[in-house]
């Protein structure tokens, strides 16, 4: 299972060329994609943000990967899998 980052499903609403790919991932992939668009205002954050917290914790529950450019933002949680389909 894969989960998208808002910035991900935003490439996908607007169509852009990223989307386009992405969606040929997705379709190419044996698995299921979950969406997660959690479009609340991020805060200034410590370390890792209160909604990158619930995203990150969706996925650790679910043992999915998460889909987003933001790597950085989500590298100080364990044991999370990140990777960027549109760059």
């Amino acid at each position: 299972m894969f989960v998208l980052d808002t910035n991900h499903v935003s490439e996908l609403t607007y169509r852009t060329t990223a989307g386009l790919r992405l969606l040929q991932r997705l379709d190419a992939a044996d698995q299921d994609a979950a969406v997660s668009a959690i479009t609340v205002e991020e805060s200034l954050r410590q370390q890792v943000g209160t909604q990158d917290l619930k995203i990150a914790c969706i996925c650790l529950a679910h043992d999915a990967t998460l889909l987003t450019r933001n790597l950085a933002d989500f590298k100080p949680v364990p044991g999370l899998r990140v990777d960027n389909w549109l760059d």
